[in-house]
């Protein structure tokens, strides 16, 4: 559909303000003349990162996830601190936080929108690669497990379902696929 069927919003209502993101309503104008309403959730942003190791081996965290009442295995990621920092900067920051690791050399990898039917959240991956080993620097609400596996372990969980994250998937295949590993 074009548009010459143009959606409109007419209207906002913030619904509940957040510490990651804020809930809103919106009144939508349908191509038909119709008036709906549609939630959308304003994400900050945020940035991840793809370390890789000396030996190939691509350094994993394992956290507990509320939502899915269970540990994940995802690559480090982290939001914003504010919607103008740039994604290089944080996602440097949480490789550190989160595995002990610094990095020499940081290079965009995807950009990623996690769920557009109502959200708006963008992640930027990296790949990082000259790891220098540091101090992990984790939240006070964070514990996290550092893991180091290979690409190829990786696809065959990913495969298996062990590893479900979008931002993960998308992140390994495309770095997978740029790398030629």
């Amino acid at each position: 559909m074009s548009d010459e069927y143009p959606y409109k919003r007419v209207g906002r209502e913030l619904i509940r303000k957040g510490a990651i993101i804020d809930y809103y309503q919106d009144t939508i104008k349908l191509p038909d003349g119709r008036e709906e309403k549609w939630d959308f959730i304003d994400h900050k942003g945020a940035a991840a990162v793809v370390p890789v190791k000396e030996d190939g081996k691509i350094l994993m965290v394992r956290q507990y996830r509320n939502a899915l009442e269970r540990y994940t295995l995802e690559i480090p990621a982290g939001g914003l601190n504010g919607a103008d920092e740039p994604t290089a900067v944080a996602a440097a920051r949480e490789l550190e936080e989160e595995t002990g690791y610094r990095c020499e050399e940081l290079e965009l990898l995807i950009s990623v929108r996690t769920t557009v039917a109502f959200c708006n959240e963008k992640i930027d991956v990296y790949a990082a690669r000259n790891l220098v080993p540091g101090i992990q620097h984790l939240d006070d609400d964070e514990y996290l497990g550092v893991e180091e596996h290979t690409m190829e372990e990786l696809e065959q969980m990913i495969f298996r379902q062990e590893i479900q994250d979008a931002k993960t998937i998308a992140a390994l295949m495309a770095y997978k696929v740029k790398y030629g590993i």
